[in-house]
């Protein structure tokens, strides 16, 4: 409609219309057109805050030992990069010479971003090895095991060529048990580029398999866009508007049968049996039949799994947590406005804890101005909402 038509059609309008159009703005909240699908939702617990580097990923224990990953990717920062919370500090872990900054990459943890824990409770990291303003260096990319009962390593599988690319970020992992003499272990390798990939890794023999590189279930989505903190961002390689990315999320269900992945950058999720996948005469030919599209799931980042096979995404674009049950059909359980860039996340048997990084705010994402505000947050919300008290007898109406 041009403006003459417009001003026109506005001055024949009814003096209702009128009259409301030029209520003042708290009155016309009071009428009740507001959208009631943004406020908070949902009980959340402030389980940490956070001053200096931002948090990504997040173990729990069964007996409450917490364990953080910060990675320095973004910013190289000095600090501890795999944290153990104890007594309102964060402790190197699993001790000083390996988590705080060092001179050899493959002796030291460099930038540790995913983590979870296997069927034994060990705790498993992986390393994306890059530090903010350096390029990749040998033996930094890796993926650490470590036992919690001795706090000691049990494995350490250095990332090489070919699996590995220079603008590789090895982003989050799972491993199975089942699968392999010693376990194997499924990568994303989100990529700081344009190359991602899932990449397998039998333990015991340490060899990695690089697979689905050109994938559309791998890849980041062309003409991606989000609305972040309200501002539409678009997905444009080589200069980001948005945290973005190819492959990313990753959970595995409790049987290690099913592999769940989605890209970073894509409103999709997927999976594949990992009977196929961790088959290291699988190919992408063999795999790429196998992907199943399993529908929509909104923006995220981390994927959990609890102890029942509800996936839970992360949202950075509506600030909230999600759950998909097992039917596929959806549960809001978290929304909150400190929710920015909800990151990290992992179900324990009645809570589901996640680290909110503010990743967004970045300056590499908002024209060399930082605009995060700390502090970053640890939180966690109970699996199962508590239902209210009620005197009436299940059935009947009062």
């Amino acid at each position: 409609m041009k403006r003459r038509h417009f001003l026109q059609a506005a001055s024949a309008a009814p003096a209702s219309l009128a009259v409301t159009a030029a209520l003042p703005t708290s009155q016309a909240w009071a009428a009740g057109n507001e959208d009631n699908g943004t406020g908070p939702y949902g009980a959340l617990d402030v389980v940490a805050e956070f001053d200096g580097p931002g948090p990504s990923g997040i173990v729990v224990l069964p007996n409450g030992r917490t364990f953080v990953g910060f990675p320095r990717h973004a910013v190289d920062h000095k600090g501890a990069t795999l944290g153990e919370l104890v007594d309102g500090k964060v402790v190197p872990y699993p001790n000083a010479e390996m988590s705080l900054p060092g001179n050899v990459p493959a002796e030291c943890l460099v930038s540790v971003h995913g983590m979870t824990t296997d069927r034994q409770g060990r705790l498993w990291v992986i390393d994306d090895g890059k530090r903010a303003g350096h390029p990749l260096q040998p033996g930094a990319a890796k993926i650490v095991c470590i036992d919690p009962t001795t706090n000691r390593v049990v494995h350490k599988i250095i990332l090489k060529a070919p699996a590995l690319l220079p603008d590789s970020h090895m982003n989050d992992l799972r491993v199975s048990l089942s699968h392999g003499a010693q376990g194997t272990v499924f990568v994303t390798d989100s990529s700081f580029g344009t190359s991602p990939a899932l990449v397998v890794v039998d333990v015991a023999t340490q060899q990695a398999r690089r697979l689905l590189t050109k994938h559309p279930a791998i890849l980041p989505e062309a003409g991606f866009m989000a609305i972040v903190e309200g501002e539409p961002r678009r997905y444009i390689p080589g200069h980001p508007q948005l945290v973005s990315g190819g492959v990313d999320g990753i959970a595995l269900t409790k049987d290690e049968k099913t592999l769940y992945f989605a890209p970073l950058t894509s409103r999709r999720l997927y999976s594949l049996p990992v009977d196929l996948l961790a088959d290291s005469t699988s190919d992408d030919t063999a795999l790429a039949p196998a992907i199943r599209d399993e529908g929509e799931k909104g923006v995220a980042d981390g994927l959990a799994l609890d102890d029942h096979d509800r996936l839970y995404t992360t949202n950075y674009e509506h600030d909230c947590i999600l759950r998909r049950d097992q039917d596929g059909s959806f549960k809001m359980m978290l929304r909150d406005p400190r929710a920015l860039s909800p990151d990290g996340i992992f179900a324990t048997a009645d809570h589901v804890y996640c680290t909110f990084g503010q990743w967004n705010r970045l300056a590499s994402f908002n024209d060399g101005k930082d605009r995060r505000v700390t502090p970053y947050l640890l939180i966690r919300f109970p699996i199962e909402q508590k239902q209210p008290y009620d005197a009436v007898p299940d059935g009947q109406k009062i």
